[in-house]
């Protein structure tokens, strides 16, 4: 009898529903939701999570372009505990981001290795030698 009691009670545990942070992040309530559309095409919206989610974004029609140059940033908490944010700008340049969790590439001018430079010596001789009429320039058809 104490066996089937503690089996039913294991099954019961396993059955309970789970909540995850997924299930958490989904069901986070807003704390502030506001959006504001002129009839120029300009436009600005802030929205808040009660997870700490915080988004902000502006944008203006640019005429020149026909499309429209944005600016905002977002911030979250990462599993971790760290708080993430992120500042844009998307215009006629492309999409310009600024965080300090993006990866940087190396620095540069790196050293380029002897056997590439020698390559590129190469090749300049050869153009200049083609140029001259010294060597024939093929074509692949």
């Amino acid at each position: 009898m104490k066996l089937t009691i503690l089996l039913a009670l294991a099954a019961v545990a396993v059955a309970a529903p789970q909540y995850d942070s997924y299930e958490s992040e989904r069901n986070a309530p807003i704390l502030k939701d506001e959006r504001i559309r002129e009839d120029d095409g300009r436009y600005n919206y802030e929205v808040e999570t009660g997870n700490g989610i915080v988004l902000s974004q502006s944008g203006s029609p640019n005429t020149d372009q026909g499309a429209i140059n944005k600016a905002g940033h977002y911030s979250y908490t990462a599993p971790d505990g760290s708080v993430v944010t992120l500042k844009y700008v998307a215009n006629e340049n492309g999409f310009q981001p600024e965080s300090s969790y993006l990866p940087v590439p190396p620095a540069f001018p790196h050293p380029i290795p002897d056997f590439v430079l020698k390559q590129i010596a190469f090749a300049e001789e050869e153009d200049a030698a083609r140029a001259r009429g010294e060597l024939k320039s093929y074509s692949s058809k």
